[in-house]
């Protein structure tokens, strides 16, 4: 040691190790120093240098440090150099780390170890669990060591690195490690340094094969003695490295990556590669699925290996990269690279859509004619490559990269373009063109032109601000705001009508006027169909398009075919569109007999047909005008035109004119032809080309955008071999070249925008006619006739039942389906086979289906689920209908949906069917659905969810109404929130502009599946019921019965007269709405009234005074079917003040009523009694107005609620005015007032005012203040209601009047109306009233009798004095005195 010299002699070395005095962490053993001795480091590292001649000294430091306690503990390293063991040696040296706890690492330099002493090592390194690392450096293992080792390390799983230098293991050796690496699967660092390249070999193979997660290095020396690294693997990166192998090297090692997970980046620059290396590199694309990175540039790799490689691409869904520059290929090459990366049509997929990068080129790689012809048809059609390389390129000429930046002008994914080196960038040509690219495709972030002649000249600058300006964000322009609006050019024409009604002969023959007008002989020409289109009747709608000078006309002839209904709702006009409708009917039932329609016939015939343009307009949302529509009469040649029959028909049509006025725009002159005769219909044609044009002149502008789009879309068409349909991609890469104000001008701009003003644009095609395109269908259909006749005509008509492929619920599997509609739309005629499948796929086909709820998926998760279409459903007609479930505890509850307008509009024929599809959507996508099932029928749909049982029945003549039909096992609420929540909401999503009403069915009639036509009376108006409990005493609400009529056939009864509770219709949120409605009318009375609070915190009023404030009122829950009725209970709770029963409840309201009720009579009597003095009460005070109305049909008196100057024609009524029993005196004659002047106004409205009040309030509460006063006003909320518009009412009166009718605003001023001089007002009422009935001769007691019915009594009790009727004057004889005048 150079410090102590006490430690310089071995023996002292020796004497501290065994003494315990040294804590050594490494020790390093030199034998071939000349002199013995040793020296610390520091103070835990040790290097002892043995000589020769001490050789035994060896031994006992090997002993002492075995036997030491720290060493045991603390020893960490151990260096051996220069030692030749021997078998002793080596058993110590196992017994040393066989006791140590701590020792991590050993280094073997330059040691020599015989067979023996290999065997003994590999045994205690077999079972050792301490070292992590052993290092053997020049110490002549060679294949045998290497099998030792590698025998020991199967066994052994602590250890992590594996390092042999300088030491040549052979071939043998390294087979015996690979064999270890297979079953070690702790080992990891592996560094091999040899003197043969082969060693890598199976080393590395069995590191990729095994997935082992390994540091491999791997060097040999190469040439001139020089070395070099062969392989490396870093597991960190996950990137493989081969920088020198043989073939049948680099095939093992690549054959090993088929099935690897740990390589994502496999680097072979430089590497010489053949096709055979490259077959066997095929299956591994085939096969790894890690793999995304590969980089085989400067591989020698020729046309076969690449076609190779670029077969391996088709199935492989992983590579993100492929490097190919420097290589020796050609055109061939390229071809077959750029394959699965191309598309060529517009129905096949492409390929591989994982690769994002691909870079060739190179001096010796050709790319040539077919190589550049590859580039263009990849880089139009690819939708994936972000980033393209061509690379130092000789072959290429300017005008070749011209082209190339054309193709890009459709190309939307790429991203960076490297044109590195490449010749042939050169010239003002290629930068123009690439300028020209840049403006319209702002996706290309970077072009590397580096290396080429543009860029040494330096003429790229203008590229590259070019680029820096699509990397800034522009400011936002809307380029459509400006843009000039014209008259739209096309209008269309929808022939509608029965089968056999002569659509298609009237079509043919309007288009002989409208295209040989000029040749006066052919109007004598009866057109005739074509033999062959009349041998294959034409399926679906036919459309023909005339040319009018600048105006188009497109007739759409709709489907007559039962079966087409319900596609016609599709084709149907949008809002705005410039069109308008023929109705033909024709006066014979068929064509082929002589039997005539009768009128009726013809008017129902008519009639669908107006329902059915009503219906779809109020779906179209607000119209701009009334649909035109025209009758044409078709067989007008084959009957008497003198008949009477005609004369009728005439008449019937008249009277469908008259019922739909105001619906639609009738043309006034029916059309009567002979559908075959080009000059019958001459005057029809010459009406359509008038009307078309009156209408375009009519419809709202459009922008001047959309007719040039006509124009683009032609074009496109005529370059694409007349392509009916294009995805909706091509259709944004249309308008990205072609449209600027539509295009995406920077790569940061709100592509969300734009893409919503292509879809504007295409909607407004849409509904000029030129195009058909839905939301979300993926293409455009340009040529509409083919889309209805050849597509949808074929889909309504599949006759999947005949295939015998469906099951008995109508689900029919996807393949199935795909071969069905295959067969279904191949004609089987020659030349009229269809084109279909040129355009559009079959799975192509079954998601339109599906988009446009045409039909279902069992099961949306799984990509094969079988498929419902409802058009092929069967009618379940003569199956015994019943309930799955029926037990005593089941519950029956139905709604009946019907249409409030069933004379104008109906459910049209394509509503059900997609009901039926959406329906089920809705469910599948419910959280809580717990294995709800569905069933269909034609007209039915049957739902079993959380225990209850859905039937949904479309019903009456063409579908004007709904029946929803329930049995459960739950309770009366949760059914009829499913119903709300879930049926009701999906129904009327379909039907709009189809205003449905609600009603509630009679139980009886669920319970026992009544037969719809039974059913017709046997249900009653939602909100007539709610009403009903409104106008009912609150004693009277809890125990209300709906009673229902009896119904019988034929004198044979079918259902019984009965009732039920109201409280057993209504759910729980209803029948708790209207409880609050009436909390709310007693709070407003109770504030006008001024009803004083009382000191009980707990009472009624207590309860009703919280309902003032505004989160007061108890809205419907929205999670309805879990939650049940606990938190509408839980707000009752908080609003009603512990009030928790329903009952308990209404006793509240009765309790309130009554002292509200005796507040009112307070009032009313104060109104009647009041001013005693004038004239001494000569007259009766509580009088009102009313003005007869009278009908053919029924006599009536209306409630005069308003007082204006200029009213006649009025009678004056009194009241009785007995105290608590004020009401109408029946048959009361009354007095006739001619004209209201202005005093008489000026007098009576602060009194009418306030008498609607306390009538208002009188019916609210039930009371029989007003007895007979509700018969004189049908509808109180629209008679209240404008006196709320009044000038008359102001304050409190106005707020209470408002109350009356629901409104929001309540009570919010009350000053306004205390402020007038209440005496006043009722003095100057009853003077007028004196004054009127004096002018009228009415001045006395008798008088007064006569016109009124009232006799003047005074109160045996109190002395007040009051106007009363006959009966009270009977009845009431022990409590008044008549006081006559």
């Amino acid at each position: 040691m150079a410090s102590d010299e006490g430690l310089g002699d071995l023996q002292c070395v020796v004497h501290a190790i065994a003494s315990e005095s040294l804590v050594l962490h490494s020790i390093s053993f030199d034998l071939s120093h000349p002199k013995s001795g040793c020296f610390q480091e520091t103070e835990s590292s040790l290097n002892v240098n043995i000589s020769k001649d001490n050789l035994q000294y060896f031994s006992h430091l090997l002993t002492a440090i075995g036997t030491s306690e720290n060493a045991h503990s603390s020893l960490r390293n151990l260096e051996f150099r220069c030692v030749s063991w021997e078998l002793q040696l080596v058993k110590t040296l196992g017994g040393l780390i066989e006791h140590s706890s701590s020792i991590k690492e050993v280094v073997f330099r330059r040691n020599r170890f015989s067979v023996d002493c290999l065997a003994q090592l590999s045994e205690f390194l077999k079972n050792n669990k301490v070292i992590r690392e052993i290092n053997f450096c020049e110490s002549g293992l060679g294949a045998i060591g290497a099998g030792f080792l590698a025998s020991a390390l199967k066994y052994n799983d602590s250890l992590e690195g594996l390092q042999i230098w300088e030491d040549s293991i052979g071939p043998k050796g390294a087979e015996e490690l690979s064999k270890m690496i297979e079953v070690n699967s702790t080992l990891k660092l592996l560094t091999i340094f040899d003197s043969n390249s082969i060693t890598a070999t199976p080393l590395i193979s069995a590191v990729l094969a095994r997935n082992r997660i390994m540091e491999v290095h791997i060097w040999s020396k190469g040439k001139r003695e020089r070395s070099s690294k062969v392989v490396e693997f870093v597991p960190e990166n996950s990137t493989l490295r081969i920088y020198r192998l043989d073939l049948s090297g680099t095939c093992r090692v690549t054959c090993a990556l088929g099935m690897n997970l740990t390589v994502k980046a496999l680097d072979l620059t430089g590497v010489r590669l053949k096709s055979r290396w490259a077959k066997e590199f095929r299956w591994v694309l085939e096969q790894n699925q890690t793999l995304q990175e590969v980089n085989l540039s400067k591989t020698c790799l020729k046309d076969k290996g690449v076609v190779y490689v670029a077969a391996g691409l088709f199935k492989n869904q992983r590579l993100h990269s492929l490097y190919l520059d420097g290589n020796w290929f050609g055109g061939v090459a390229i071809e077959h690279l750029l394959c699965p990366l191309t598309r060529f049509s517009a129905l096949q997929i492409q390929a591989n859509i994982t690769l994002k990068s691909v870079s060739f080129g190179g001096e010796r790689t050709k790319i040539g004619r077919d190589g550049l012809a590859a580039i263009l048809q990849m880089l139009t059609t690819n939708e994936s490559l972000t980033h393209l390389g061509i690379h130092d390129d000789e072959s290429l000429r300017p005008e070749d990269f011209i082209k190339i930046f054309k193709s890009l002008e459709r190309n939307a994914t790429l991203r960076y373009l490297s044109l590195k080196g490449c010749k042939g960038v050169k010239g003002e040509p290629v930068l123009q063109a690439i300028m020209e690219t840049l403006q319209i495709n702002p996706c290309i972030e970077n072009i590397d032109l580096v290396g080429t002649p543009l860029h040494d000249s330096g003429e790229t600058n203008g590229i590259n601000q070019r680029l820096g300006q699509s990397e800034r964000t522009e400011p936002e322009v809307d380029l459509m705001k400006d843009m000039p609006l014209v008259m739209p050019t096309t209008c269309r024409v929808f022939l509608c009508g029965q089968e056999y009604a002569g659509k298609t002969t009237l079509c043919h023959s309007v288009s002989q006027n409208f295209s040989s007008s000029w040749l006066p002989y052919i109007d004598q020409v009866k057109t005739l169909v074509n033999p062959v289109e009349q041998a294959v009747r034409p399926a679906g709608m036919k459309i023909k398009t005339f040319k009018d000078e600048e105006t188009k006309i497109s007739i759409w002839n709709l489907a007559g075919q039962h079966e087409f209904y319900s596609l016609h709702d599709l084709m149907f006009p949008g809002q705005g569109s410039a069109s308008f409708f023929l109705i033909i009917s024709s006066l014979f039932r068929k064509p082929s007999n002589r039997e005539p329609k009768t009128p009726a016939e013809v008017e129902e015939d008519i009639q669908y047909w107006l329902r059915f343009i009503v219906s779809n307009s109020g779906r179209a949302a607000r119209q701009c005008m009334l649909p035109y529509v025209t009758v044409v009469l078709t067989h007008y040649d084959k009957i008497n035109q003198a008949s009477e029959n005609v004369q009728q028909i005439g008449n019937s049509i008249q009277r469908v004119r008259d019922k739909f006025q105001g619906y639609v725009d009738f043309y006034p002159t029916v059309f009567t032809v002979d559908a075959r005769s080009s000059a019958s219909v001459s005057n029809l044609t010459h009406h359509l080309r008038r009307t078309s044009k009156t209408i375009l002149q009519r419809v709202p502008r459009v922008y001047q955008l959309c007719n040039d789009m006509v124009q683009i879309l032609s074009d496109w068409r005529a370059e694409h071999d007349g392509r009916p349909a294009m995805k909706w991609k091509e259709f944004s890469e249309l308008c990205q070249i072609k449209v600027p104000c539509l295009r995406v001008r920077s790569r940061h701009d709100n592509k969300e925008k734009v893409e919503t003003r292509r879809r504007t644009v295409a909607s407004c095609l849409h509904d000029i006619g030129e195009v058909i395109y839905f939301n979300d269908l993926g293409f455009l259909i340009l040529d509409c006739e083919w889309f209805c006749s050849e597509v949808l005509g074929q889909l309504v008509r599949l006759e999947v039942r005949r295939h015998g492929s469906s099951d008995r619920n109508g689900f029919i599997g996807r393949k199935e389906l795909e071969k069905i509609l295959r067969g279904s739309l191949q004609s089987h005629i020659p030349g009229m086979g269809s084109k279909v499948f040129e355009n559009l796929d079959a799975s192509d086909l079954i998601s339109m289906m599906l988009k446009l709820e045409l039909c279902y998926e069992q099961d949306p998760s799984d990509p094969n689920s079988p498929l419902l279409i409802p058009s092929i459903l069967e009618e379940g007609r003569g199956k015994p209908q019943r309930w799955p479930l029926s037990t005593p505890d089941c519950l029956y509850a139905g709604q009946h949906l019907e249409c409030d307008d069933s004379s104008h509009m109906f459910l049209t024929p394509g509503f059900f069917p997609r009901l039926q599809v959406h329906l089920y959507n809705r469910i599948m996508a419910l959280k809580n659905q717990h294995g709800a099932t569905y069933s269909l029928e034609k007209y039915l749909i049957s739902i079993n969810i959380n225990g209850m049982y859905i039937r949904v029945e479309l019903g009456g003549q063409l579908g004007y109404y709904i029946d929803v039909l329930a049995c459960s096992t739950k309770n009366l609420t949760e059914t009829l929130r499913l119903i709300q929540q879930l049926i009701i909401p999906a129904i009327q999503s379909f039907c709009h502009g189809v205003n449905l009403t609600e009603n509630i069915m009679r139980p009886e009639c669920v319970r026992s599946l009544t037969p719809p036509r039974y059913r017709k009376s046997q249900f009653v108006s939602l909100q007539q019921l709610k009403q009903a409990l409104l106008s009912v005493p609150a004693e009277g609400m809890y125990d209300y019965q709906h009673t229902w009529c009896p119904v019988s056939e034929s004198g044979r009864p079918v259902l019984g007269a009965g009732f039920d509770f109201a409280r057993d219709l209504l759910s729980d949120d209803d029948f708790h709405e209207v409880l609050h409605q009436r909390y709310h009318d007693l709070y407003n009375l109770a504030n006008e009234l001024q009803v004083p609070n009382e000191n009980n915190p707990d009472g009624p009023e207590s309860s009703i005074s919280t309902t003032e404030e505004p989160d007061c009122r108890v809205e419907p829950t929205v999670d309805g079917i879990a939650k049940g009725v606990e938190a509408v209970l839980e707000r009752l709770k908080i609003i009603e003040h512990e009030i928790r029963d329903l009952k308990q409840e209404i006793q509240g309201l009765r309790y309130y009523e009554h002292r509200l009720l005796l507040q009112l009579h307070h009032k009313v009597n104060y109104l009647v009694n009041y001013n005693v003095l004038v004239e001494e009460r000569k007259v009766p005070n509580m009088f009102y107005f009313v003005r007869t109305e009278s009908s053919t049909e029924n006599y009536s008196r209306r409630l005069v609620t308003n007082i204006i100057s200029g009213m006649t024609a009025l009678r004056l009524h009194m009241l009785c005015e007995y105290r608590r029993e004020m009401h109408v005196v029946e048959d009361q004659m009354g007095c006739e007032m001619m004209y209201i002047d202005n005093r008489a106004v000026q007098c009576l409205a602060p009194y009418m005012t306030k008498f609607m009040k306390l009538i208002t309030f009188a019916l609210k509460i039930g009371t029989h203040l007003a007895t007979g006063m509700g018969a004189m006003i049908p509808d109180l909320s629209r008679e209240v209601a404008h006196l709320a518009d009044s000038s008359l009412m102001c304050g409190a009166a106005g707020a209470v009047a408002m109350g009356a009718v629901g409104a929001a605003a309540r009570s919010r001023s009350r000053t306004a109306d205390r402020s007038r001089d209440i005496q006043q007002d009722l003095r100057a009422a009853q003077q007028w009233v004196v004054d009127f009935l004096r002018d009228r001769g009415c001045a006395t007691g008798k008088d007064i009798t006569e016109k009124f019915g009232l006799y003047r009594i005074r109160y045996r009790d109190d002395g007040q004095i009051a106007w009363v009727c006959r009966r009270h004057m009977y009845t009431r004889a022990s409590e008044i005195i008549e006081v006559p005048i």
